[in-house]
């Protein structure tokens, strides 16, 4: 549609300005040929400036015309059109939420579905072209699909929400309005060109929210209750018969002490897996040394380590493992396995932590135990060019059946079937910390164990600049593997 530009109500007319032009060259030149006709002397002169003056308003006469000219051609239109469709496809490009327009074809050829048209957030999350990209490919959700449906043939808006695949869960707010091109526009070509917008707004952090506080109290409500049904029966017990008896006041005060270090300890790690799931979604930005991150563990865990009468050692290969990584969140990966590590080892055993650097995909989980069952507890996306640093920490225990791997990363789940106490205290959190995290970081986790042998867990994440020829294909994980021969 041509630009029509409204007359300001201050703002003299064209018209207006050209008969003030044209009357005030004229009053000069009348002034100055009366002025020639009194001083003859002079009139050569007068005459002359007359002329100046009568040139003058002419040109100015002919200016409005030729701009005028210019408009009637439609070169001036064209101007302005070519000025605003930059300025339209600018701000589409600036856009920060997913935009594209969608073109239906027939109503019944699901692959006439096309993206005439992707901003660039569209085209970095869907991995599309800026045009020409089948719907069906690059969005796979039958909701979409079908709201996209009824805003091209029913011309009606939608909403409906969208989860996106992948390792990490992103959740979208999908919006569809048909739009109305005009006829004979390059766009509407044909009588089944029908045309739809879509846009996707991430409301990844608004579902998190909701998850984790319903989540919080769930947990914290149903782990809190024993140790706190503990201490008021301690304190019933102690305004009781066990007020006058020292050795029984005194053990009793132990065990509240140890029940409400529990509940500390238990506030502690769902905070700290709240905070952990609501920032999954962003990857991090810093560069951390593994090795050097599990060194600082083993100094950490020394003390620990030496009450429990178990060696740990550390072996890393050489160079640098420098990772793209979150360093107090890798910190606590390490920690919480080799912690694990340490509860179930017996005096006198060793636990082993393994540094390794430049792996593939494939190789990142290492080489299979004889014996032992594998299962995958994270597997990344497969990615081009990725190389993994992967650090492993086993023990020498008990070891698990193959029946509880696949619970391991549960909130609470323990072998043992104990949910607090008992001589191995813990929340029941760590591996579950340790699963979020590692997916976090776009990274993979392994386990691998055989009853009465120990258990070793492999945790495995992408190097910082590491770069190898794989395929870019997909990958899932997940599947129990048999033990080895």
């Amino acid at each position: 549609m041509p630009y029509e530009q409204s007359p300001s109500p201050v703002a003299p007319l064209a018209s207006s300005r050209l008969w003030t032009e044209v009357a005030t060259g004229g009053l000069a030149v009348g002034i100055m040929l009366a002025l020639a006709v009194v001083h003859p002397e002079i009139a050569i002169w007068l005459v002359g400036g007359a002329a100046v003056v009568a040139l003058s308003a002419w040109l100015a006469i002919r200016r409005p015309a030729a701009s005028s000219a210019i408009v009637a051609d439609g070169r001036g239109d064209g101007v302005w059109d070519a000025r605003r469709m930059a300025l339209l496809d600018s701000v589409f490009e600036a856009m920060t939420d997913p935009v594209m327009v969608v073109s239906g074809g027939e109503a019944d050829d699901i692959a006439g579905r096309r993206i005439i048209l992707a901003n660039g957030a569209a085209r970095d999350l869907l991995k599309i072209a800026r045009e020409g990209a089948l719907l069906v490919s690059a969005v796979r959700d039958p909701g979409v699909l079908e709201a996209v449906d009824e805003a091209l043939f029913g011309e009606v808006a939608r909403t409906t929400s969208y989860a996106a695949g992948g390792s990490r869960d992103r959740h979208w707010r999908a919006w569809v309005e048909p739009l109305m091109s005009e006829p004979g526009s390059d766009v509407a070509s044909g009588p089944h060109d029908r045309l739809a917008v879509l846009r996707l707004h991430d409301e990844t952090d608004v579902r998190r929210m909701e998850l984790m506080r319903v989540d919080f109290l769930a947990n914290a409500s149903h782990e809190l209750r024993t140790p706190l049904a503990s201490l008021s029966g301690f304190i019933e017990t102690l305004k009781g018969h066990a007020r006058d008896d020292p050795k029984a006041r005194d053990r009793f005060l132990d065990i509240m002490g140890v029940q409400a270090d529990r509940m500390g300890r238990l506030v502690a790690d769902l905070l700290s897996l709240s905070r952990i799931e609501l920032n999954e979604h962003i990857p991090p930005s810093g560069r951390v040394d593994l090795a050097l991150a599990a060194s600082d563990v083993v100094d950490a865990l020394s003390v620990l380590s030496q009450e429990k009468g178990v060696a740990i050692v550390l072996e890393a290969e050489p160079g640098a493992t420098s990772i793209e990584a979150d360093r107090d969140e890798i910190v606590q990966v390490v920690q919480n396995l080799t912690d694990n590590a340490i509860k179930y080892s017996a005096p006198g055993q060793i636990v082993e932590i393994t540094i390794r650097r430049g792996l593939t995909l494939d190789a990142a989980p290492g080489p299979r135990t004889e014996g032992a069952t594998r299962m995958s507890l994270l597997t990344p996306d497969r990615e081009a060019g990725v190389l993994y640093a992967a650090v492993t920490v086993r023990d020498h225990g008990p070891g698990m059946a193959r029946e509880h791997l696949p619970r391991l990363t549960e909130r609470f789940y323990r072998v043992e079937g104990q949910k607090s106490g008992g001589e191995r205290a813990g929340t029941g959190l760590g591996l579950a910390i340790v699963k979020h995290i590692v997916n976090r970081h776009r990274g993979g986790f392994v386990v691998e164990s055989a009853v009465g042998e120990g258990a070793g867990f492999t945790a495995y994440f992408p190097m910082a600049g590491g770069t190898a020829a794989t395929p870019a294909v997909r990958e899932t994980g997940g599947q129990m593997l048999q033990p080895a021969p």
